[in-house]
């Protein structure tokens, strides 16, 4: 059985998520398209979530709508992808997809830069 959370409830969701994985309200907010203070109403539960937000919501924290509503945090966590700064993620997401023999170079040039700004 699904259980509808109150407001209150996701937004307690939404704070203990966002804190998991160090995000700011500030940083929330700007991949919401609102003001931080919109960030902090929507996790006192104060101001309720419409079905575009909420599905942003869920993607900015990957995690999956229904973590929203129903079944436990953990297991939300379980099924979710860490957070990645876009940059990050961009990066990871084209590494994904080139073969093992150039991975290999990418990486030594990623070594060669790392050591270049020490």
């Amino acid at each position: 059985m699904t259980l509808l959370k109150s407001s209150q409830q996701i937004g307690e969701r939404i704070k203990e998520r966002r804190r998991e994985l160090g995000i700011t309200q500030e940083k929330l907010a700007e991949k919401l398209d609102v003001s931080y203070q919109q960030v902090q109403r929507y996790e006192k539960g104060s101001n309720a979530l419409n079905t575009e937000k909420l599905q942003i919501m869920a993607s900015c924290l990957n995690v999956p709508i229904g973590f929203f509503f129903e079944g436990n945090i953990t297991d939300a966590r379980e099924e979710s992808i860490p957070y990645l700064p876009d940059e990050e993620g961009q990066a990871l997401s084209l590494f994904r997809r080139i073969n093992e023999e150039d991975r290999k170079t990418v990486l030594q040039v990623m070594k060669i830069a790392v050591r270049k700004n020490r």
